[in-house]
């Protein structure tokens, strides 16, 4: 199948491309993005030039921010392209809604690709978590916004989701891995009095009767934090590196970094069987944490 790629940013030139390189159901047939493209493969400005003038396409991966990517979704869909979408799926709960129709409509694949649930130690995490009693739940996603997303003001623009477009990560994870629906219970939300999104949170949550706590910290210069401990009343488990170590009865164990080959198998599985997977649990939570939060204003950023 030929794919596109619509935003030729970091995430896209880092694990989009070697991922669809190496996957046999798809070929790179184009990019579309106005600051540049990928050696070797046509490249047009916009989405609407591509569909005017590029090749034949079966699919697109749409990789820009948040801001506008469900109305790039839905013009791909109307052109009759299946599209998989970078984490999160789109701006607002609303317009995830209006995409599911539109995919529905268009009898095409749409697939909210939750990068982080592809890690390794998520299934077997959530394996060990399927029968058991839940006691309490701590996150923490910490990393320094300038190492990580250099430059990219629309992550502190409104719309951006701030500290929560790395959490969402393990809001992805923990909606997988735990037995019962997660909650937010609470949050302060700690903004840039020059910017509109936070750059650090607290956040409660709940899950069944056990209570949690989530922090998470755009400004942390030692080595990034990404863990989720989940405390039962017969053991404890603990993902490290963004669900990519499982720690679990005193063994640890390591996977590789398989994320995005699995997340464009997944795709093609569900092009070949005609069906959509556009779960938006982890934007739930992380609206409401921003609809209950309360907001502190903080000193200016600068990058």
């Amino acid at each position: 199948m030929k794919v596109a790629l619509v935003g030729v940013g970091k995430i896209a030139r880092d694990r989009h491309v070697p991922a669809i390189e190496n996957d046999p159901a798809f070929t790179l047939a184009a990019t579309a993005d106005p600051c540049g493209g990928i050696d070797g493969v046509p490249a047009f400005a916009t989405l609407d030039d591509l569909l005017r003038a590029g090749p034949t396409l079966d699919a697109v991966a749409i990789c820009t921010p948040p801001q506008g990517r469900a109305a790039l979704a839905a013009k791909a869909l109307g052109a009759g392209l299946h599209v998989l979408l970078e984490k999160p799926p789109a701006a607002t709960l609303g317009e995830v809604a209006l995409l599911r129709e539109a995919a529905a409509a268009a009898g095409r694949t749409l697939f909210a690709a939750w990068h982080s649930r592809a890690a390794g130690a998520v299934e077997p995490a959530r394996a060990w978590l399927a029968s058991r009693r839940v006691s309490g739940i701590r996150i923490d996603w910490k990393e320094d916004i300038r190492r990580w997303h250099p430059g990219q003001d629309w992550i502190l623009d409104a719309g951006g989701f701030g500290v929560f477009d790395p959490a969402i990560n393990a809001l992805s994870i923990a909606t997988a891995i735990l037995p019962g629906r997660l909650l937010v219970t609470q949050a302060d939300l700690a903004i840039p009095n020059d910017r509109q999104s936070p750059i650090a949170a607290e956040v409660g949550l709940a899950c069944g009767d056990a209570d949690g706590r989530m922090s998470l910290d755009f400004l942390e210069r030692d080595a990034p934090c990404w863990t989720i401990v989940v405390e039962c009343d017969d053991g404890v488990l603990r993902l490290d590196d963004g669900g990519r170590v499982l720690l679990l009865d005193g063994q640890r164990r390591s996977y590789p970094n398989e994320e995005y080959p699995r997340l464009y198998r997944r795709f093609a599985g569900l092009i070949d069987d005609g069906r959509s997977d556009l779960d938006d649990e982890p934007s739930r939570l992380v609206a409401d944490a921003l609809a209950i939060g309360r907001r502190r204003s903080t000193a200016t950023f600068s990058w």
